[in-house]
């Protein structure tokens, strides 16, 4: 396994890490969107001679994208820079850094595995003034500070990652047609999301379209929906308690979320489908629905990447916008909660290119680039937002830049066998009629068991 991995970067290494072209995407002070100022302070950093090896997620398009913003740091400081990727880059990078061959610099989206390299002693602690300067800069600081802060190979707490490139996921799509059509108001708080969700069967319309389905992965859609409820029902501290079952699964808090989420789904008036669609519809086509003539739905909570399930030719904006998931107004305190994920990058073999580096995922100019070709949303509160490539991707950035709270997917921080198991099955379950506290309790049984 292992010698197959190792070819197998080896290979990805030669095709990914090939020179890039030298041409710059935006020509440095052409365009006032741009930070470029931030390129001028670059070429203050003379990096002739030095090698920065760069182990990230980003294949295809995305590497494309990720190169273009690279290219800068290059071209200003001469640093040699290498980017690399595999299929089996998880694997592969435990391989390397447990083999003394790490890269300078890995690119994780994966806060498990991010702790199990800080607990080895695999990863170098990045400096407070980096701390401090996302606290300051980030739309919700200190979630991203907590997020990139993890316990060494002594149990001491240090931070090891810095964030760039957010996903967000607390968001509701919905045609701007139909709600114009029928009178309806994008809702400002949860209540008047349930007002709008009652308001609509009694016009004779379904609210919602909800799909679960995705093959073995059946069930995670409705994971995102228990997680946005609990930040918006409980403390941010409570639900990091829940992901690291701190307090058990089957916890009044956790079973109230369930049952709000149930209360949704399990109606066959505020469905497409009715309640036993809920499963059986795949993720990919559930919001089909709220493009049908009539609508056969009118809002559908999912993740920024859904659109690119729309119908061809779909305008966001225009044909198709979202709102962001509101928050309770009984629980005011908590703010305005983001559920999202995104990469963290974290020094696997220090050297002065690698501390630059990060410095330059600092400057606006280092978001830009990307938000200007579509694909990235940051939380960095100096990036021009003028830059995004169009409106719904800055008005994406604009609820990150925002939040109060901003959390990683649950399920992603929980064990495998919870998070992409026992919480996917117990959320059929749930939509099956399960009674909310004997899922949360089955969830709980099976923490238990591998503990």
């Amino acid at each position: 396994m292992k010698k197959s991995l190792l070819l197998g970067v080896a290979l990805a290494t030669l095709a990914l890490s090939a020179p890039a072209s030298a041409e710059l995407k935006f020509k440095p002070g052409e365009d006032s969107k741009f930070t470029w100022s931030n390129y001028d302070e670059l070429k203050n950093v003379d990096l002739k001679g030095e090698t920065l090896t760069i182990f990230g997620p980003w294949r295809g398009e995305d590497e494309a994208l990720v190169r273009s913003v690279l290219e800068y740091f290059i071209e200003a400081t001469g640093v040699d820079l290498k980017y690399s990727s595999s299929e089996n880059y998880e694997q592969q990078i435990v391989i390397d850094t447990q083999a003394g061959s790490p890269p300078n610099i890995a690119v994780l989206p994966q806060p498990g595995l991010i702790q199990d390299l800080a607990s080895k002693g695999l990863l170098t602690p990045l400096d407070d003034a980096t701390a401090d300067f996302v606290r300051e800069n980030y739309g919700a600081g200190q979630s991203w500070v907590d997020l990139g802060t993890y316990k060494d190979k002594d149990g001491t707490d240090k931070y090891f990652a810095f964030p760039y490139k957010a996903d967000l996921k607390s968001l509701v799509w919905y045609v701007p047609e139909n709600f114009e059509e029928a009178g309806y108001e994008v809702p400002k708080t949860w209540e008047e999301m349930q007002a709008l969700t009652d308001q609509i069967v009694a016009d004779g319309g379904v609210p919602w379209c909800i799909g679960l389905g995705s093959g073995g992965a059946t069930g995670w859609p409705a994971t995102d929906w228990v997680e946005d409820i609990m930040l918006r029902t409980q403390s941010p501290e409570t639900y990091d308690k829940w992901t690291k079952n701190e307090i058990p699964f089957n916890d009044p808090s956790v079973v109230e979320a369930l049952q709000i989420f149930a209360d949704i789904a399990t109606n066959d008036k505020y469905v497409d489908g009715g309640a036993a669609a809920v499963a059986a519809t795949d993720f990919r086509d559930s919001p089909k629905g709220l493009f049908s003539i009539p609508p056969k739905c009118y809002m559908h909570r999912q993740a920024s990447f859904i659109s690119s399930f729309f119908p061809e030719g779909t305008e966001l904006g225009v044909d198709a916008d979202f709102f962001y998931l509101p928050p309770f107004a009984s629980h005011a305190d908590l703010g305005n909660p983001v559920l999202g994920g995104g990469t963290l990058f974290s020094i696997t073999k220090d050297s002065k290119a690698a501390r630059a580096f990060i410095d330059f995922l600092k400057m606006p100019l280092a978001h830009e680039i990307w938000m200007a070709q579509s694909g990235l949303l940051t939380p960095l509160k100096t990036a021009n937002k003028d830059a995004y490539a169009n409106d719904a991707l800055k008005k994406q950035g604009e609820i990150l830049v925002n939040a109060s709270t901003f959390r990683f997917d649950g399920s992603d921080l929980m064990p495998g066998k919870i998070g992409a198991g026992a919480f996917w099955t117990g959320m059929i379950d749930l939509v099956g009629g399960k009674p909310a506290a004997d899922v949360a309790a089955n969830v709980q049984t099976s923490w238990d068991a591998i503990k």
